[in-house]
């Protein structure tokens, strides 16, 4: 009898949806868990080169604790293409502008660099408030361990 490892396809996937609440949560616990259920790897058809993962709506984004003096010393970095078209903003800055952006960057840096990952990027959704306009997609809420009080 000849044994072959299964190797899951795209239609074995079945998208769920999971709210998931960052007020209180440390900002790089938070974005591991996210990234690995972006992944699929909670899943026991993972495989590493599909998309076996679920969407993940994140509310209350400026909330997010960040731990140690990192609110004034984390810098996030981009550049204009220009000479001396260096930009640095700190992570506080960042917060008062976009504190969605905070969560999706750390969840960003945890994904595969290619065609994989952006596609499972998509899949992540990040709001500022407690509301999210994904009702009809009937979200469950997801329980995370890695919560500060």
């Amino acid at each position: 009898m000849k044994k072959y490892t299964y190797s899951a396809k795209q239609s074995d996937n079945n998208d769920n949806w999971y709210v998931v609440d960052a007020e209180g949560a440390v900002l790089g616990r938070l974005a591991t868990s996210i990234a690995s259920r972006l992944r699929g790897k909670h899943n026991p058809l993972y495989t590493p080169h599909t998309d076996m993962g679920d969407s993940i709506i994140v509310v209350n984004a400026d909330k997010v604790i960040l731990t140690g003096k990192k609110w004034d010393q984390k810098c996030y970095y981009r550049h204009s293409g220009y000479i001396g078209g260096l930009r640095t903003t700190t992570a506080k800055e960042l917060l008062e502008k976009k504190p969605e952006d905070i969560i999706r960057f750390a969840v960003k840096g945890m994904l595969p660099k290619n065609r994989l990952g952006r596609k499972l990027f998509k899949k992540l959704k990040v709001y500022a408030g407690d509301k999210h306009p994904h009702k009809a997609q009937q979200p469950e809420i997801l329980e995370l361990k890695e919560k500060r009080s």
